[in-house]
């Protein structure tokens, strides 16, 4: 390969044994990637046509499986054309926007899940005022809010990561994440200390308030009647479930960077499988949700 394409193209080198298992990957992937869309494309159409799903918790889930049909459609389409071609290639302007749209989604499911914290705090420790907090315009601004904060530090990251000189071509790994620090010549001190910043901002900070509002929650709920308790594991403990699922991975995906390592079978797995998730939880753990989806299923039956 001359310099020019060197410099143009980086190649994923996360795929095993890609000439031998070729097909078996690709029916995986579009089994794994049907079923990723159809699950939470159901979970929004249910919330969207049924009025008693217009809850502003409701809502937060809808908005988390809109973010794992985005995050899969980031991802996905380019792993079936690469699990088909001879080579695993991308233009380096194209990994730096996969990158961006990655993990602009996958820090919001973080802040969304704060801000779905912040919901059942108020709806757990204070109902009365519950409809006068959670009103439509600040379910609204919390959204936003949540998908543009992390997507304002991840355009920071992509413009100080876009002129750095590359020299290294071959990314460990079958889609674009922080290891693209790993091909820059030299690392660079703004970028570190940047990224020390956002990981604070979009990361710990959240964390350390879901923490501390569920903290509160179980304090109160624990001195409450038994049907308040009931309600506070009913809607809490899939947000917990999901929460677990989402640090592990963000954790996974910070340190894998750091060090040197042919983890890519494994984070294969930790990625891809990761938006199947919060349908399921939520799918089987919600009762409204639940009920629905029995519903649907039964009507489809009877036709």
């Amino acid at each position: 390969m001359d310099d020019k394409f060197n410099t143009t193209y980086i190649t994923f080198d996360g795929y095993v044994q890609i000439h031998k298992y070729r097909y078996l990957y690709f029916i995986l992937m579009v089994t794994l990637y049907v079923l990723i869309i159809c699950t939470n494309s159901t979970i929004v159409y249910l919330i969207w046509i049924h009025q008693n799903l217009h809850e502003p918790m409701y809502i937060f889930i809808a908005a988390l499986s809109m973010n794992s049909v985005l995050f899969s459609n980031a991802i996905y389409p380019k792993i079936f054309v690469d699990v088909l071609s001879e080579r695993q290639i991308i233009p380096y302007s194209a990994c730096l926007f996969q990158w961006f749209l990655c993990y602009s989604l996958g820090l919001s499911d973080v802040s969304i899940l704060a801000v779905m914290a912040y919901d059942r705090y108020v709806s757990i420790c204070k109902p009365l005022q519950h409809p006068l907090i959670m009103k439509k315009s600040t379910v609204t601004v919390l959204l936003l809010s949540a998908w543009l904060v992390p997507a304002c530090h991840m355009l920071v990251i992509i413009a100080l990561s876009a002129d750095r000189k590359l020299c290294s071509f071959s990314l460990n790994g079958i889609y674009c994440n922080n290891s693209v620090f790993k091909l820059q010549c030299v690392s660079s001190r703004v970028l570190s200390v940047f990224g020390v910043i956002a990981v604070t901002n979009v990361v710990i900070f959240p964390l350390l308030y879901i923490l501390f509002t569920y903290a509160k929650i179980i304090k109160i709920t624990y001195k409450s009647r038994g049907d308040v308790r009931k309600k506070a594991a009913e809607t809490c403990i899939p947000h917990l479930l999901i929460l677990i699922s989402c640090t592990s991975l963000a954790v996974y995906e910070t340190t894998i960077a750091r060090v040197e390592s042919d983890f890519s079978e494994t984070r294969l797995h930790a990625a891809l499988y990761q938006p199947l998730i919060n349908p399921i939880i939520y799918g089987l753990k919600m009762k409204e949700i639940f009920k629905h989806i029995k519903k649907m299923f039964c009507s489809v039956k009877l036709k």
